[in-house]
C-alpha cells in the first residue's frame, strides 16, 4: 500500500511552458525549474521533482 499524502500537502501537477528557445518545467505547488534548451531535458525535471515530492 502506498502512503498517503498529508490533506494539506499540495498536489503536484507538472507542466512545461516555452519562453523564446528555452522550456521551463512548472508545478501547481510553486516549483519551477531551470531554463532548458531542450523539451526532453525539461519534461525530465518535471519528472524528478514529481517523484522526489
Amino acid at each position: 500500500m502506498l502512503p498517503q499524502a498529508p490533506p494539506n500537502a499540495p498536489e503536484h501537477r507538472t507542466s512545461t511552458s516555452e519562453r523564446g528557445a528555452f522550456c521551463i518545467a512548472h508545478c501547481t505547488c510553486g516549483w519551477k525549474g531551470p531554463a532548458r534548451r531542450s523539451r526532453e531535458r525539461a519534461r525530465q525535471d518535471a519528472t524528478v521533482h514529481s517523484t522526489e515530492a
